[in-house]
């Protein structure tokens, strides 16, 4: 199912710098989790839990080398998955970024 289809209209500003009909929402679903993770809206949020399932999302962000602090312990925390267990968790960047947003 392409992710930009009738029923599945995710917002377009999470694929800027890809071909948005060339996404699969079964073969690119580890791409579209963490975009809609990380910067999506509400609603691209819902369509995801609705595709997906909790179960699945939960279970692809915590394979995730990287992922934003404020994502990660939302997944964590609507998942019931403990935050300890996420790769992205137990595998910081030695020196971190000078800025924090």
């Amino acid at each position: 199912m392409n992710v930009f289809s009738e029923n599945n209209n995710l917002s377009s500003h999470l694929f800027w710098d890809v071909d948005r009909m060339t996404l699969d929402m079964s073969t690119h679903k580890k791409f579209i989790i963490r975009r809609v993770l990380e910067y999506g809206l509400l609603s691209d949020w819902i369509i995801i839990k609705n595709y997906y399932g909790i179960v699945e999302i939960g279970r692809i962000a915590t394979s995730f080398r990287s992922l934003d602090r404020r994502a990660m312990s939302f997944i964590a925390t609507y998942s019931g998955i403990p935050v300890n267990t996420f790769r992205c968790y137990t595998t910081r960047q030695s020196i971190p970024q000078h800025w924090n947003f």
